[in-house]
C-alpha cells in the first residue's frame, strides 16, 4: 500500500508547481483517471508515444541545413581535386604538358568555384574566415576548410605560373610552378574526398552507416568526373581511359555493395526519389561508362572517340547525381526516427501489448 499523499508547504521553492502535481495525483488515485489540462484523456486523438509512432511522430535528428550549392560544391571540389592529381602525373610520369597546363587552369577555376559555393552557402564571407579562426584535426569541416584554403591558394599559383611561363618562359617561373603543382596535387588528395568523411562522420543515419566507403566513393566519383572533363576538352590520352575505367569499376562495386546490404539505414538510397536518384547516379557513373570505356578499347579510333566522349559525359552527369543524391538521402534518413532508435521497422510490435514476467 502506497503512503498517503501530504499537500506541500509554501516552504517549498517552487510551491505552486508542487501544489499542482498534488492535485493531479490526488485526482488520479480517487477518480482512477486525469481529465487536467496538460494531460492526455482517455480516448483522445492525440499521438502516443510508441513504438509505432515514435515521440509524438517527431524525428529525432534535424536535417541538414544546406541548400543546392552543398551538393555542387561537392562536385566541383571532387573534380579540381583529382584534377590537379592527373596534372601532376602527367608532367612528373605522362610527359603530357597540354594534359598538365589544363589541370592546372582546372584546378584553379575548381578553386575558386568551390569557395564561391561553399561562401553562398553559408551566406556571407565572414563566416568563411570564422572557420579558418581555429585548425582542429578531428574535425573534418575544419581540416576540409583550411585544404579549400591551401588548394586554392597552390592551385591559383600554378595557374598563374603557367599563363606567364608560357608568354615569357622564365625559369624561376617553370620551376615555381611546378613546384606549387606538386603541392597542389598533395592538397587535392583530400579535396577530392574530404566531403566523404565530413557526412560519414555525423549521426544521419544513412550517412554514418557507409563512413567507411563514403571517402573512397566520392574520391573516385570526383577521379570519373575530372577525366570526363578532360575528355571532353579535347585529351584522348589512353591513360586517361584507363583512369576512368578504373573509376567506374570501384563506383560499380560501391553500388554492387549498397545493393547486397539490407541494412535499415540504407533504405534512403533504394527507396523513393533519393534511391531512383542514387541508383541512376550510380548507373551513370558506373557500369554505363565502364561498358563504353571497354569497347573504345577495342574499337577503331573514329569509334572509340564517340564511345569516350559518351563514356565522359555520362560519368560527369552520374558524380552530379551522386551528391545530390547523398544529401537528399540524408535529408529522408533524418526524417525517419526509427533509425537512430535501432528500431526495424518490419518487427515494431504494438507498445501495449502486454511483458510476460518472470517467474
Amino acid at each position: 500500500m502506497s503512503d498517503p499523499l501530504q499537500r506541500p508547504t509554501p516552504e517549498y521553492a517552487d510551491w505552486a508547481r508542487e501544489n499542482r502535481l498534488f492535485e493531479i495525483r490526488r485526482e488520479a488515485e480517487e477518480k482512477g483517471r486525469v481529465q487536467a489540462i496538460g494531460v492526455r484523456p482517455a480516448g483522445a486523438p492525440f499521438p502516443v508515444a510508441s513504438a509505432q509512432t515514435g515521440y509524438y511522430g517527431i524525428p529525432l535528428l534535424k536535417q541538414p541545413p544546406w541548400k543546392w550549392e552543398v551538393p555542387v560544391y561537392f562536385f566541383v571540389g571532387g573534380a579540381a581535386g583529382a584534377a590537379a592529381m592527373i596534372g601532376a602525373a602527367a608532367r612528373w610520369i605522362g610527359r603530357d604538358p597540354e594534359l598538365a597546363r589544363d589541370c592546372r587552369y582546372l584546378a584553379a577555376a575548381g578553386a575558386v568555384a568551390s569557395s564561391a559555393l561553399l561562401i553562398s552557402d553559408l551566406g556571407r564571407p565572414a563566416r568563411f574566415l570564422g572557420m579558418l579562426r581555429v585548425f582542429k584535426r578531428q574535425s573534418p569541416m575544419s581540416v576540409g576548410a583550411w585544404t579549400l584554403v591551401a588548394f586554392g591558394t597552390l592551385s591559383g599559383a600554378s595557374a598563374l605560373a603557367e599563363f606567364l611561363n608560357r608568354r615569357f618562359s622564365v625559369l624561376s617561373l617553370r620551376v615555381g610552378g611546378n613546384v606549387a603543382e606538386a603541392l597542389t596535387a598533395i592538397a587535392g588528395l583530400p579535396l577530392s574526398n574530404y566531403t566523404g568523411v565530413l557526412i560519414g562522420a555525423s549521426v544521419i543515419p544513412v550517412w554514418n552507416e557507409n563512413v567507411g566507403s563514403l571517402p573512397v566513393h566520392f574520391g573516385m566519383s570526383g577521379l570519373n568526373s575530372a577525366v570526363g572533363i578532360l575528355e571532353l576538352i579535347g585529351h584522348e590520352n589512353h591513360a586517361l581511359n584507363t583512369l576512368g575505367m578504373g573509376a567506374s569499376a570501384i563506383e560499380s562495386l560501391e553500388g554492387l555493395s549498397i545493393e547486397a546490404r539490407k541494412k535499415p539505414e540504407l533504405a534512403p538510397l533504394k527507396q523513393g526519389a533519393s534511391g531512383l536518384v542514387t541508383r541512376l547516379g550510380g548507373m551513370m557513373s558506373g557500369p554505363i561508362p565502364l561498358a563504353l570505356r571497354i569497347a573504345a578499347a577495342f574499337a577503331g579510333k573514329k569509334r572509340a572517340h564517340k564511345l569516350r566522349k559518351a563514356a565522359a559525359l555520362s560519368s560527369i552527369v552520374g558524380s552530379m547525381l551522386t551528391r545530390v543524391a547523398w544529401v537528399h538521402a540524408g535529408h529522408v534518413s533524418a526524417r525517419d526516427w526509427r533509425l537512430p532508435l535501432k528500431i526495424n521497422q518490419d518487427s515494431t510490435q504494438d507498445a501495449s501489448a502486454p511483458v510476460a514476467r518472470r517467474t
